[in-house]
């Protein structure tokens, strides 16, 4: 665990970050997010080697209006292609309630201000206590942060996190 999490431990009880952020990572990545690289969610999905399975991924929402801007959510094609991959369903309790300047271009400090408030989840499933959020990079770990608290005050026991590259 590095230095800030010893201090301040996440919501959240493990990252599985298979790569790191840099090329060509990154540059995969963009290309899912933003060029519309549909395709590169199944294998960038099949780095994650889970040990045992959550009872369901959640993966981070976008704001509707980002959604239908974007036409998809990265984070949830990467949740169903590894939700097909290990039998795991899809769970989508979260929602983005209001819009937010896109995260990587904030500092830490301005990432934890923009996304106060910024989430929401419905109650949880009974026997879905045991989660994974999904998500396509992990930079400050705010957003995950932000949700697994969300998910924990609807039940959630033990959240990993998933990402598939680690700034």
């Amino acid at each position: 665990m590095c230095g800030p999490c010893l201090q301040c431990p996440p919501p959240f009880d493990r990252v599985r970050a298979p790569l790191a952020w840099r090329r060509p990572v990154d540059r995969l990545v963009h290309a899912l997010k933003f060029h519309e690289r549909l395709e590169l969610a199944a294998p960038l999905a099949a780095l994650w080697r889970p040990g045992p399975l959550p009872d369901a991924l959640v993966p981070v929402p976008l704001h509707p209006a980002r959604l239908r801007e974007r036409g998809y959510n990265q984070a949830a094609l990467l949740a169903r292609a590894a939700g097909r991959r290990w039998g795991v369903p899809v769970l989508e309790p979260c929602i983005r309630t209001r819009p937010t300047p896109p995260q990587h271009r904030l500092d830490a400090a301005a990432r934890r201000r923009n996304l106060d408030g910024a989430f929401a989840c419905a109650p949880l499933p009974a026997g879905c206590r045991r989660l994974a959020l999904v998500d396509d990079v992990m930079t400050t770990g705010t957003t995950l942060r932000v949700l697994a608290r969300a998910l924990r005050a609807q039940g959630a026991a033990y959240i990993e996190a998933w990402v598939v590259a680690r700034v």
